[in-house]
């Protein structure tokens, strides 16, 4: 089970806290959208999905050959709220990375 130092680790690595935050603003994105909004390459979006895969944060779905995450609707309350704060903190930033790619290019 996710423990407060676990999210508290997670949410310190500046790329991990850019794709949850970018999940919460969007609701689902895939790899190549995350790495367009947040600047960085495929191999290490997909090192850090891992790792949130791993922790309980998010959830894929598979759509023919491309792979769809979101934020976990299992994830515990507290840690959901924390997520929520840090979105309030940075919405402007996170929803002008989103605005400035073009979402959809992997398909």
């Amino acid at each position: 089970m996710l423990q407060p130092v676990q999210l508290f680790k997670i949410l310190a690595d500046e790329t991990r806290l850019t794709i949850l935050l970018l999940l919460r603003e969007s609701g689902e994105l895939c790899v190549c959208d995350i790495c367009a909004a947040a600047g960085e390459s495929q191999p290490k979006i997909s090192r850090h999905i891992a790792m949130l895969r791993e922790y309980g944060l998010v959830v894929d779905r598979r759509a023919g050959k491309w792979i769809h995450y979101r934020l976990s609707p299992h994830m515990p309350a507290w840690a959901a709220a924390t997520i929520d704060t840090a979105w309030d903190c940075l919405r402007e930033e996170t929803r002008a990375k989103l605005q400035s790619v073009s979402l959809g290019s992997c398909r």
